[in-house]
C-alpha cells in the first residue's frame, strides 16, 4: 500500500497541472503590472521574469517541509504557499536593488490594516511591506524578496517577489545548482561554504567595478557619445569572445583568432535591437552580458555540423546569391561554421529567423541613405531603386566570387560602401535619363564588379580589364570617368604585360 504522504504528493500534482492554465495567467497578469509600474524607472531595471513552480519543485519542498503534515487538502496548500507563483525584477547593479524596492513601495501606498499595500489603479494586486526590506537569508546574505497576494473575487493566489542585480541572479543560480540541489552528503560542507561566500565577495566587487564602468560612460562629455559607443562596443564584443573561445578550447582542444567576427556579431546584435542612443546601447550591452551568463552554463560543440529547421526562401536576388552562397559554406568553411553557431546561440529566435535576419542586417550596412536619395532624385523612385538593387546583386555576385568571412570585415564593409558611393556619384553627374542608363548599365556593374573584386585582391582576368577598358573609351556617353581611365590608357599599348597588381591598382582610382 503506498504511504499517504505520497497520495496527498498525486493529489496537489495532479490539482496543479489542471490549474496550471489559471495559474499562468495569472503570472502574466502580474509580470505585465510590474512592468508597467518600472516603465519609467529608466535603464536600471532590465528584464521581469515570471513563473508558476513546476510539479518536481513542489514535490520536494512538500517533503522538504513536511506540508503534508500541515495541510489537509491541495487547495489549502495552494492557498499558504508564498511562492507557488515567482517573480523576479531583474536590475543592473546591486544599488538598483534599493532604488527599485523603494520605488515600488512608494508605489504601493494604500493599505487595507493587514501589513498588505496596494495602489488603487490595479486592487488585484497587495504585497506585504510591513517587513524590513532586504531580508537576511540563511546562508548570511541578503535578498530583497516580498510576499503577494493576487485577489481576483473569490480568487486568491500567494506569489513571491524578488529584486535581484546582475550578479545576485547568477550568484542564486550556482547557489541553487551546486549546493540547494545537492543532496550527496558532503564532508566537507563547511569548506564549501567558505568558498561559496568568497565567491559571493568577489561577485560583490565585480559589481562594483560595472557600476564605476558604467558611472565612467556617463561622465564622458556628450559630445562624445561616439567614443562611449565604442566603448560599449568593445566591452560587449570582448564578452563575446572571452566565452566562445573558452567554449572552442573545451570543444576541440585549441582556439583560433576570431575577434573581427565576434565584432561584426556584436554589431548586428545592436542594429537588430534598433539601438540609437547611448542608454539604449548600455541597456543592450547589459541585457547581452545577461545573455552570455545564461550561455557559460551550456556546451558549444565546435565540431559539429550547422541544422536548420526548414527550407528558407530569399525574396530579392540579394539575399538570394547571399544566402545560397553562404548557406553552402556554412558547413565547410570553419569561419563561417563558427561565426553562425555564435550568432545562432546568442539570438533566441530559431536558426532560420536569425539567418535571414543576418542577411538583412547584411544587405543594409550597404544602403546608404544620400546615396538612395541621389539616384532617386535623378531617375525617380522606381528607377532609382531599381538601379540601387542592381548594384547590390553585382554585390552578392562578388561576395559569391569572394566567398571569405573577410567580406564583412569592418574594413572591407567601408571600402565598399566608399566604392558604392563613388559609383553612385558618377552615374548620377553622368547618366542623363533612365534610358541612357540601359545602354551603359553594363559597363558600370563591370566596372562596378573589378573595383569590389580588387578589394580583397581577387584575380582579375586580363582579357577581361581591357575589354573592359575597350568599353569604356568607346562609351555612348561622355563621363568624368574617362579622364581617370583614357589617359593612362594611350600609354598602355602593350596591356597584357602588365602585372596583376598593376592593373588591380589601376582600378582602384575610383
Amino acid at each position: 500500500m503506498e504511504l499517504k504522504i505520497f497520495e496527498f504528493i498525486d493529489e496537489v500534482v495532479n490539482d496543479l497541472e489542471e490549474s496550471n492554465e489559471k495559474f499562468e495567467y495569472i503570472a502574466n497578469e502580474i509580470k505585465i503590472y510590474f512592468e508597467e509600474v518600472l516603465s519609467h524607472y529608466g535603464d536600471g531595471y532590465l528584464n521581469i521574469n515570471s513563473r508558476v513552480k513546476s510539479t518536481e519543485s513542489l514535490k520536494e519542498k512538500i517533503l522538504r517541509n513536511n506540508y503534508y503534515k500541515k495541510f489537509s487538502s491541495s487547495k489549502e496548500l495552494f492557498y499558504n504557499l508564498s511562492d507557488l507563483i515567482g517573480t523576479r525584477i531583474e536590475c543592473r547593479f546591486i544599488n538598483d536593488e534599493k532604488k527599485i524596492y523603494h520605488l515600488i513601495k512608494n508605489y504601493f501606498y494604500k493599505t487595507n490594516g493587514d501589513g498588505f499595500y496596494y495602489n488603487p489603479i490595479n486592487k488585484k494586486i497587495f504585497l506585504e511591506l510591513a517587513g524590513k526590506q532586504p531580508q537576511l537569508q540563511k546562508n548570511g546574505f541578503e535578498i530583497y524578496r516580498i510576499d503577494g497576494v493576487y485577489i481576483d473575487g473569490e480568487e486568491r493566489v500567494r506569489f513571491e517577489l524578488q529584486i535581484k542585480s546582475l550578479v545576485n541572479v547568477f550568484w542564486g543560480e550556482i547557489e541553487h545548482k551546486i549546493i540547494y540541489k545537492n543532496f550527496n552528503y558532503m564532508l566537507t560542507d563547511n569548506f564549501l561554504k567558505q568558498i561559496m561566500s568568497s565567491l559571493k565577495k568577489n561577485l560583490a566587487m565585480i559589481d562594483n567595478e560595472l557600476l564605476i564602468i558604467y558611472e565612467q560612460f556617463n561622465r564622458i562629455d556628450s559630445e562624445k557619445t561616439d567614443i562611449r559607443k565604442e566603448l560599449i562596443q568593445g566591452v560587449l564584443a570582448k564578452g563575446i569572445y572571452d566565452l566562445f573561445s573558452e567554449r572552442m578550447k573545451t570543444s576541440i582542444g585549441f582556439v583560433i583568432d576570431f575577434k573581427k567576427s565576434c565584432e561584426t556579431v556584436m554589431k548586428y546584435i545592436f542594429r537588430s535591437n534598433y539601438v540609437t542612443d547611448v542608454q539604449e546601447y548600455t541597456a543592450t550591452l547589459l541585457n547581452t552580458l545577461k545573455r552570455l551568463n545564461e550561455l557559460s552554463y551550456d556546451n558549444v560543440d565546435f565540431s559539429q555540423e550547422i541544422i536548420f529547421e526548414r527550407e528558407i526562401e530569399f525574396e530579392d536576388d540579394f539575399s538570394k546569391i547571399v544566402g545560397q552562397t553562404l548557406l553552402k559554406s556554412i558547413n565547410e568553411d570553419f569561419q563561417w561554421n563558427l561565426f553562425f553557431k555564435i550568432l545562432f546561440h546568442i539570438e533566441p529566435g530559431d536558426n532560420v529567423e536569425d539567418f535571414y535576419s543576418f542577411i538583412l542586417f547584411f544587405k543594409d550596412l550597404f544602403y546608404t541613405t544620400e546615396g538612395a536619395k541621389s539616384l532617386i532624385k535623378a531617375f525617380g523612385e522606381d528607377k532609382g531603386r531599381e538601379i540601387s538593387e542592381g548594384l547590390l546583386k553585382e554585390l552578392a555576385i562578388c561576395f559569391k566570387k569572394v566567398d571569405s568571412i573577410e567580406f564583412i570585415y569592418d574594413n572591407n564593409i567601408e571600402s565598399i560602401n566608399e566604392c558604392i558611393i563613388n559609383f553612385i556619384n558618377i552615374i548620377v553627374n553622368n547618366v542623363r535619363d533612365y534610358n541612357q542608363w540601359l545602354q551603359v548599365k553594363t559597363i558600370f556593374f563591370k566596372l562596378f564588379r573589378v573595383n569590389i573584386l580588387t578589394i580583397f585582391n581577387e584575380k582579375v582576368d586580363k582579357k577581361i580589364i581591357k575589354d573592359l577598358i575597350e568599353e569604356i573609351k568607346y562609351c555612348p556617353i561622355n563621363m568624368d570617368i574617362q579622364k581617370e581611365f583614357l589617359n593612362p590608357l594611350d600609354r598602355l599599348d602593350f596591356l597584357c604585360e602588365l602585372k596583376d597588381n598593376e592593373i588591380e591598382s589601376f582600378f582602384k582610382v575610383l
